[in-house]
C-alpha cells in the first residue's frame, strides 16, 4: 500500500487530493514540519532525510519526493480517471509546464516567502505584487475552461487549489479574479477534495 507523509494544508495537500481522486489504496500519515515527530515518536528524517512534506513510499518501499513528480505518479496508477495525459503526448507536456508554474511561480516564488518571518516587509511587498501579476494571468487563462488543462480535471488542478488557499492566511484577496475563484468553487464541491479537506482537518 501507498504511504503519504503530509502535513495538514500544507502542499502535501496536492497528493492527497490526487490519491482520493484516483481511488488508491493508500495510508496518510501526519508529518510536522516544525517538529519531525512521527504519530509513532519516531523522527521523520529517517524516512525522508529532507524532512518536508509530501513524501509517498511505494509498496516496495521505494521513496519518492518532490510533488510535481509524485502526483504525475499517483495519475499514472489510475489512467482511467484522467488525472494526467498519458506520456509522450503534447497534453502531458502542458500538464507539466502547468505544474512547473505553480511550483515556482506560485508556491516557491509567490506565497512561499510571504510564510517566512525574515522576509523583510518591503520583499513581501515586491513578492506580492509579483504574486498577484502571476494570478492575474492564471485567472485569464482560465477563461472559458472548466478546469485548467480544459474538460478533465488534472493533478495540476489540486496543486493549484493548494497553493492558492494559502490566499486567506495571507489576507491576499481573490475575489478580483472572477474565472480563478468560480474555478475554486468548483474544484472545493468534488468529493475528493471534500474527503481530503475533512481528512486533514481543513
Amino acid at each position: 500500500m501507498l504511504k503519504l507523509y503530509y502535513s495538514p494544508g500544507a502542499c502535501s495537500l496536492s497528493p492527497h487530493i490526487a490519491l482520493e481522486e484516483a481511488g488508491l489504496a493508500y495510508e496518510a500519515i501526519a508529518a510536522p514540519t516544525k517538529t519531525k515527530v512521527l504519530p509513532d515518536g519516531s523522527d521523520y528524517r529517517k524516512i525522508n532525510p529532507l524532512g518536508y512534506v509530501p513524501y509517498l513510499v511505494l509498496a516496495d518501499g521505494t521513496g519518492l519526493s518532490e510533488g510535481p513528480a509524485i502526483v504525475q505518479y499517483i495519475a499514472d496508477q489510475a489512467p482511467a480517471k484522467k488525472l494526467a495525459p498519458p506520456n509522450g503526448t503534447l497534453a502531458r507536456y502542458k500538464l507539466q509546464s502547468w505544474l512547473n508554474f505553480i511550483a515556482t511561480e506560485l508556491h516557491k516564488g509567490g506565497f512561499g516567502p510571504l510564510f517566512n518571518p525574515a522576509f523583510g516587509a518591503d520583499a513581501k511587498a515586491a513578492t506580492k505584487t509579483r504574486l498577484m501579476d502571476r494570478l492575474t494571468w492564471v485567472n485569464g487563462e482560465l477563461t472559458g475552461k472548466t478546469w485548467l488543462m480544459g474538460e478533465d480535471f488534472t493533478v495540476a488542478d489540486g496543486y493549484l487549489f493548494t497553493v492558492t488557499n494559502w490566499a486567506k492566511p495571507m489576507n491576499i484577496d481573490l475575489a478580483a479574479f472572477s474565472h480563478l475563484a468560480a474555478w475554486r468553487e468548483r474544484v472545493a464541491a468534488r468529493p475528493a477534495v471534500q474527503a481530503t479537506m475533512k481528512a486533514e482537518g481543513l
